[in-house]
């Protein structure tokens, strides 16, 4: 069994305001802790990793072939690998969650594509 605390963890940034925390995997999955601040936004990318998710605090907009969802605390989320997708925080506060990856994802860096 794998324990990783958040609090051990130390945050990359991904792109602008979008700070993103590997926490614990398998060789199937692995789970993401993510902060989007307020008026950040992750560009349309795609990834061929299933992602579901989980909105603890905030609202975070995601753009999905041209329909906008908005999901906030308590909302979870999938999105099939190759989807391509967008997410905005139009909100005043910190949007703060999980992703789970499958199969397991290395934190990305949308400012190098």
């Amino acid at each position: 069994m794998e324990r990783v605390s958040i609090d051990d963890c130390e945050p990359s940034e991904a792109a602008d305001g979008v700070h993103l925390a590997l926490l614990a995997g398998t060789d199937s999955m692995n789970v993401q802790h993510f902060e989007i601040e307020p008026g950040a936004t992750v560009d349309e990318h795609s990834h061929p990793h299933d992602q579901t998710g989980y909105i603890a605090q905030g609202e975070l907009t995601f753009l999905v072939e041209g329909e906008e969802t908005v999901c906030g605390p308590g909302d979870s989320y999938a999105i099939p690998g190759d989807q391509p997708h967008a997410a905005e925080n139009r909100g005043d506060e910190t949007v703060r969650g999980v992703d789970i990856f499958s199969p397991p994802r290395e934190n990305p860096s949308w400012q190098e594509d």
